[in-house]
């Protein structure tokens, strides 16, 4: 009878071993996961800063032809974006700090 509840010893102390790696597989297989949709969140990130340096740049050149052409209403719509721009960010910069 002793050599049963020994083996039914043994069995439920493997059996906790067995629960303990199990729970900590779980906790790396969640962290994997975690960490795979945060590299997606970085990737998307960085196409939209990379679409939006693209815009920047094209709006630039634009703004950059425009003024080139001389004509006084042209850089006044210029210098009108420029003050307007310049505005806008420090109202925002103010809002938010």
């Amino acid at each position: 009878m002793s050599e049963a509840y020994e083996r039914e010893r043994q069995n439920n102390s493997r059996l906790d071993e067995l629960s303990a790696k199990v729970s900590a597989l779980r906790g790396v297989t969640v962290d994997i996961y975690d960490n795979a949709r945060s590299q997606d969140i970085i990737d998307n990130s960085t196409e939209v800063f990379s679409n939006l340096s693209t815009g920047l740049k094209n709006s630039a050149g634009r703004l950059g032809r425009m003024a080139s052409s001389g004509s006084g209403v042209q850089i006044f719509k210029l210098a009108a974006m420029i003050v307007a721009a310049v505005v806008l960010l420090w109202w925002i910069w103010s809002w938010i700090f």
